[in-house]
């Protein structure tokens, strides 16, 4: 088999549009990175300034939660039995759930890698035949010759 014919039954694989679709993802998410760093920037800036009240605030409830502790204990102590009942049930469930948007995400990807690929293998395509078209030599027209007609004397 030759390698154009390898790379071709590769590139028309689930996976290989996957990972097309995740690429092509990345680059999306990266160039929205310098929007979302100033974002982030003034919004510390804005944080900053409202540190020491948020600080007091969070003093004064913490208060009121070291008095509520102990009976807290000792209510989360009479659910733990039962939470630990439910523990094999519950991951499973988020093992389900992981799975499922997983395959769901992969599809996605899928889908996006196969535009991505059609989309540029379309403008390489074009690219390519607009290349062939210059390279080619020019095609020499017939030369057409006019007859003259001599006087007759």
């Amino acid at each position: 088999m030759t390698l154009a014919t390898e790379v071709k039954k590769l590139a028309d694989t689930k996976p290989f549009y996957a990972v097309a679709g995740a690429g092509d993802y990345a680059v999306e998410k990266l160039r929205e990175l310098p929007e979302r760093l100033q974002k982030l920037q003034s919004r510390r800036a804005e944080l900053t300034r409202e540190l020491p009240e948020r600080a007091r605030a969070y003093a004064g409830k913490a208060e009121d939660i070291a008095k509520d502790l102990p009976e807290r204990a000792r209510e989360y102590a009479g659910k733990a039995e039962d939470i630990a009942k439910e523990l094999p049930e519950k991951a499973r469930e988020y093992a389900d759930e992981f799975t499922n948007r997983a395959v769901k995400v992969y599809e996605e990807f899928a889908v996006r890698g196969r535009k991505v690929v059609s989309k540029t293998s379309g403008e390489a395509a074009l690219e390519l035949e607009e290349m062939s078209e210059a390279a080619e030599p020019p095609v020499a027209q017939p030369v057409k010759k006019t007859r003259t007609t001599k006087a007759k004397a």
